[in-house]
């Protein structure tokens, strides 16, 4: 699916707000997704940390999330952006990420994601779901299958 500049611009726009709501303050690393449903709305999450470091939630999730709480279930495109410290690679989806959009999303769904240092979306990178997750565990797997014949 080809997007829209204006479509992505609102992605990146919406991503870029949401990111400001940050509750990272641990890692100090503020993030914001958006995500495009086939319906053509777009919702919004960021990183929230906890001092039990196996409670925060990525951004990703909580826009996936807050899509799946409205009743949506499939999507065409996901923005993530954040402001990296360095010139280093970009950041990417972490795994618990990349297995709930396995959930919900084609393997030729696109992400979006690039740093906003400068306000702007910069050195952005487009990869699909399936470079970046090409064997995820599905509902496939909890099919219970006939037992085979002796």
């Amino acid at each position: 699916m080809k997007l829209s500049k204006t479509v992505l611009d609102a992605l990146f726009d919406k991503a870029g707000k949401t990111m400001q709501n940050s509750y990272s303050p641990y890692s100090k690393f503020k993030v914001g997704a958006a995500v495009l449903t086939k319906s053509g709305h777009i919702y919004g999450g960021t990183n929230i940390e906890n001092a039990s470091y196996g409670m925060t939630l990525c951004a990703e999730r909580n826009a996936i999330f807050a899509a799946v709480c409205n009743g949506e279930r499939e999507f065409d495109a996901l923005v993530i952006v954040f402001k990296q410290k360095d010139l280093g690679p970009l950041s990417t989806p972490c795994g618990a990420c990349r297995q709930v959009m396995s959930e919900f999303c084609s393997p030729e769904m696109p992400i979006y994601t690039a740093d906003l240092s400068t306000g702007r979306p910069q050195r952005v990178m487009k990869k699909k779901l399936k470079d970046y997750i090409p064997c995820p565990f599905s509902p496939a797997a909890l099919l219970k299958k006939p037992a085979q014949k002796k």
